[in-house]
């Protein structure tokens, strides 16, 4: 056993207090870091005033790590803040075996181009505009790049413009859709492409003598993608084929696929919010390339071929590490301490990881137990603190609970309290 095995050996078994001793040994937390995860100070009101408008409160959320992970031949945790029984556990017990088969997690950055769009709704003269734009394009490239100076400065900017003629869905005519390509560097760079589209407007509207409708950034990110890959050798054939045609299941019916994409996402949302960024992008731009071609598609695919399960996952993820929250907030900067990241790419990378992981667990239980018993082995504790169970009530209760499941094969809240009722009379 290496030592980062050791590090997490019945990590999930161990007190909260120990398990914050090992993670600081590993990612050299100081005693103030530690506060901030167990919450105080984690998000100081002052700063929540700037970040929203009405403040009233803070709403805490759990915050754990994935366990098990290698990934491009790097042990590391992964912080997620999540609310839903069972993906921590899901995720972390899938990267364990992936070890234990001598798997591998690799990925790749497949492009750092975001997009922003200028609008002309209505093109007078499409052709006439078109070769101005043409024409032009180099001059607006660079004066594009004056209005982020600090980002041409780090080495990022405009990169190339796209003309697109669009037919209108009204049949009044023509649209002309500008995309501006620019490399955000470790920024999400959401508000510097949207600086660049509307500081652009007038001068593409000098040029042409058309009127430009909307600027504004797409979540569509399809120049920046995240490529990841898993291979396991030697798994049983049986449950390999079950993985391959779950997915097959996903890539043929959409009502499936949403479902299969949202499991993928379970592996990717929580980091996202450990780290301060902008989840509902990242979620809009996966779901629209998922439906690029018209039909709506799963972002991973699973194949098993010569006894190796191979699966894979791209999509885009637009994530920033400088910047906004990711930078303000107390937690997300010590959630990218912990997973040891130093850039954008590096945590995309490790969000797509995650990701198929957690594809993979889910299409492992689905192909073998199902996915109820697991979820709900978990959700047993949260029944036990519904049902009103007290510190001293509440092993019993989970104990109890655990038993009926494996009798009744399902369990709810009317029977957790059912089951208290009847440990109040036995300890009293």
């Amino acid at each position: 056993m290496d030592r980062f095995e050791f590090l997490l050996e019945n990590f999930h078994r161990i007190s909260f207090e120990e398990r914050q001793g090992r993670l600081a040994q590993w990612c050299d937390l100081d005693p103030q870091e530690l506060q901030i995860l167990k919450g105080v100070n984690a998000l100081p009101m002052e700063t929540a005033e700037h970040f929203i408008e009405n403040v009233v409160g803070i709403f805490p959320m759990p915050l754990g790590v994935a366990s098990y992970f290698n990934v491009d031949g790097k042990d590391l945790l992964i912080p997620m803040a999540v609310e839903e029984t069972s993906i921590i556990a899901a995720v972390s017990s899938t990267a364990k075996w992936i070890r234990k088969m001598g798997g591998s997690i690799t990925t790749e950055l497949r492009g750092r181009l975001i997009i922003g769009q200028i609008q002309i709704p209505l093109v007078k003269n499409p052709e006439q505009t078109l070769s101005i734009l043409n024409e032009n394009k180099l001059e607006l490239i660079s004066d594009a790049d004056q209005f982020i100076p600090g980002l041409v400065a780090r080495g990022g900017g405009v990169r190339d413009l796209e003309f697109r003629l669009l037919d209108r869905e009204d049949d009044t005519g023509k649209m002309l859709v500008i995309h501006i390509h620019c490399d955000p560097c470790d920024a999400m760079g959401a508000n510097l492409i949207n600086q660049i589209c509307e500081g652009l407007k007038p001068e593409i509207e000098e040029l042409t003598g058309e009127k430009v409708g909307l600027c504004i950034l797409s979540n569509l990110t399809d120049g920046k993608l995240v490529y990841s890959k898993i291979e396991i050798p030697g798994i049983d054939e049986e449950t390999a084929m079950g993985i391959q045609e779950a997915a097959q299941f996903a890539k043929t019916d959409p009502y499936r696929a949403s479902t299969h994409n949202k499991g993928v996402m379970n592996g990717i949302d929580p980091i996202l919010i450990a780290t301060g960024n902008d989840w509902r992008a990242v979620e809009a731009g996966v779901h629209a390339y998922a439906a690029k071609t018209g039909k709506y598609q799963p972002i991973t695919d699973w194949k098993y071929a010569n006894g190796t399960l191979t699966g894979e996952f791209l999509a885009p993820l637009s994530v920033g590490t400088v910047g906004g929250v990711t930078m303000l907030h107390p937690t997300a900067r010590l959630s990218l301490k912990i997973m040891g990241v130093q850039n954008s790419e590096q945590l995309s990378r490790i969000c797509a990881a995650s990701g198929l992981v957690q594809n993979l667990g889910a299409l492992k239980a689905l192909a073998t137990v199902g996915i109820v018993k697991g979820h709900m082995r978990l959700h047993a504790a949260n029944l036990a603190m519904a049902a009103g169970a007290s510190d001293r009530e509440l092993p019993h209760l989970k104990e109890e609970l655990a038993r009926a499941l494996a009798k009744e094969k399902r369990i709810n809240l009317t029977r957790a309290k059912q089951i208290l009722e009847q440990i109040r009379e036995n300890l009293n």
